[in-house]
């Protein structure tokens, strides 16, 4: 039984130099593959050197919307160096974020659709962080056809679950619905069609309930918050990992 944790930031400040022994729990708890996602231009080279020192990890390059305050139109050339040396499984976390406080829109969206052409240019699948902009995302999406690819962490709603899915997108599910309260999104994890689901743990953030607060997440929890989705759908985990496991294949194929 093997789990893929399609989005962890193993290179996270909070972790150190901890990251062999992360990935040593996560592979002891049956976690197979781990995609690391970049934030800014300033870790490509970090995330890329984890992934080259274990197999079993991933690379993702991308400019973060909530890092664009600090990005120059030079780092977008860096990307495209990066993607043609490297060969990321997909190009992230791109997207945009209108729920933080004074964002700049026209500078989020110019980015974000840069780093989508990129990916067509490059006929990668894109990991897609999305807050309070999902028909926008949609519209640049529309815009600017991909290879699919991940909308991380999807809270929206039935029917923009339905858009994304239409476009080849897998939706991403962590921590979040391991709450019992978070009523919503436990019913799309229940309800979506099984394959459109693909499980992460965005570590070391987004911790699940069973955590200590200020705990941070870890690519090893994996296995537990998808308890939750075997829970959820009435189904053994073995299923949930195998299904989800495809699933993250099938989105990005680079992990084959």
């Amino acid at each position: 039984m093997q789990f893929i944790d399609t989005h962890c930031h193993l290179d996270a400040a909070e972790f150190g130099d901890t990251q062999a022994l992360l990935i040593n729990e996560a592979m002891s708890a049956g976690v197979g593959a781990i995609v690391i996602p970049s934030v800014d231009a300033s870790n490509f080279a970090t995330v890329q050197k984890i992934c080259a020192q274990h197999a079993n990890c991933a690379p993702a390059f991308g400019i973060h919307p909530m890092y664009v305050d600090r990005a120059k139109r030079s780092d977008l050339d860096l990307l495209r160096e990066f993607i043609q040396q490297h060969h990321p499984v997909a190009v992230g976390e791109i997207g945009l974020d209108f729920f933080v406080e004074n964002f700049d829109r026209e500078h989020q969206e110019y980015y974000f659709s840069a780093q989508l052409k990129l990916a067509q240019a490059f006929d990668l699948p894109v990991l897609l962080h999305i807050r309070k902009a999902q028909d926008t995302i949609l519209k640049h999406l529309r815009r600017t056809p991909v290879r699919g690819g991940i909308a991380h962490a999807f809270n929206g709603s039935p029917q923009q679950a339905a858009e994304f899915i239409k476009l080849g997108f897998k939706l991403g599910f962590g921590g979040a619905m391991t709450y019992p309260r978070a009523t919503r999104l436990r019913e799309l994890a229940a309800t979506l069609p099984l394959d459109s689901i693909v499980l992460e743990t965005d570590s070391p953030d987004i911790p699940p309930a069973f955590l200590r607060r200020g705990e941070p997440n870890r690519p090893g929890f994996l296995p537990r918050i998808a308890g939750t989705l075997a829970e959820l759908r009435h189904l053994p985990l073995e299923e949930i990992a195998r299904i989800t496991s495809a699933n993250a294949v099938a989105a990005l194929p680079g992990l084959k």
